[in-house]
């Protein structure tokens, strides 16, 4: 592993949690696979290990370790070869728990942050509408003062942990007349009155329960407000910078993941009296694929290391997701070829790969809203600005 961003510390910790997760979730991935239910023993592992808790102040329960102690747990998941797994685990710590630690107060904090980094308590993130996907703007749920409380009424989609987690940080228009300028965030009990949640049945992603949330006249506190009024979408924009080069780290672990294993494959596959992996028109054409991964991840790395120095870089993470995504797919795609007619054979981990890696280009932000978001940068000399 390179020095240039790994240390000794970070090795030793690579080496830990792999044998935890070899340990602790491999043997029960394919169940989960199959019930769609992430059990809540491996959550609470999760927290004692103190893997929620890696970019998570101190004094709220975490770590406070930086950023490439997060790359490396991102890049672990991906080896059990459960892109449903990961991503509830990640959008757990990453996006819930991000929007707490940067928008909560002393209070939330102390409610929602501490038991999250414990696995004590389940976050989801609601931004995605169904009429909106990627128009973050366009999104219709409102969030109406009375008094002091709010009535929220609307639905989200696609929420990861969006069916049995124990709170939801929901993005809401406080000012609709205002557009972008009028979004809010807030952070909400499950079991409030007026919110369910229904199940989606997805292509991949089998693991983590993907749901569709209601809210009728759901009534919370004024308190529940996180940071301050109608600065949601400004505090949207600059997590997608994370979540974006989160789903970039994914794509180049699965994809590198993909190309060990159809390497081991390779070389004790024979064809006509020889080993596959002896075939030029294979041989180079692995080379394009190992070539393609490894210009991601140093990107993806050249990325982390900016964003942990403090750097807006929400170009570049958009950047990652869209490129490293669209390599994952292409690669992993070529590794189920390699395996021929066994890569298409569900004991085999390449099926389940094809059709989780799929959404790379597709979740957090299509690949199409990338490129013009890309395009205003380069082109139209947009600068979008953290949140103040």
């Amino acid at each position: 592993m390179s020095n240039l961003y790994f240390t000794e510390e970070h090795n030793l910790f690579r080496e830990s949690l792999r044998e935890f997760l070899k340990k602790e979730v491999v043997p029960h991935i394919n169940k989960w696979e199959e019930t769609g239910y992430i059990e809540r023993f491996i959550w609470k592992k999760f927290g004692e290990m103190g893997y929620f808790g890696l970019a998570t102040p101190e004094a709220y329960g975490g770590l406070d370790l930086d950023l490439f102690y997060t790359i490396i747990f991102l890049e672990e998941l991906q080896r059990i070869n459960s892109g449903g797994f990961a991503a509830a685990m990640w959008a757990h710590a990453y996006l819930a728990m991000t929007h707490l630690n940067k928008e909560g107060n002393h209070e939330q904090k102390e409610k929602y942050l501490i038991p999250s980094a414990l696995g004590d308590a389940i976050g989801c993130l609601c931004i995605t509408e169904p009429f909106g996907g990627s128009d973050v703007a366009g999104m219709r749920t409102t969030a109406v003062r009375k008094g002091d409380t709010f009535v929220i009424n609307g639905s989200k989609t696609f929420i990861t942990n969006g069916v049995y987690s124990d709170y939801l940080v929901v993005a809401a228009k406080t000012n609709p007349e205002l557009g972008n300028k009028g979004i809010s965030i807030f952070v909400m009990d499950r079991d409030t009155d007026g919110i369910s949640a229904t199940k989606l049945d997805k292509l991949g992603w089998k693991a983590s329960d993907t749901g569709e949330i209601a809210f009728d006249n759901v009534v919370i506190p004024a308190t529940n407000l996180m940071g301050k009024e109608n600065q949601g979408f400004p505090y949207i924009m600059q997590h997608f910078a994370l979540e974006r080069l989160i789903m970039g780290v994914n794509a180049h672990a699965r994809a590198e993941y993909a190309l060990e294993y159809a390497k081991q494959y390779m070389s004790e596959r024979t064809a006509f009296g020889r080993t596959i992996d002896k075939f030029q028109a294979l041989r180079h054409t692995y080379a394009d694929c190992e070539t393609q991964m490894e210009i991601c991840k140093q990107f993806n790395y050249y990325v982390t290391k900016r964003l942990d120095m403090g750097e807006y870089v929400v170009k570049e993470a958009t950047m990652s997701k869209l490129q490293s995504t669209k390599m994952a797919d292409d690669v992993i795609y070529q590794c189920l070829q390699f395996l021929g007619g066994y890569g298409f054979m569900e004991e085999y981990p390449l099926a389940r790969m094809a059709r989780d890696s799929r959404l790379g280009p597709i979740g957090g932000g299509t690949s199409e809203i990338l490129k013009e978001i890309i395009a205003k940068m380069v082109i139209d000399n947009k600068d979008y600005k953290p949140a103040t």
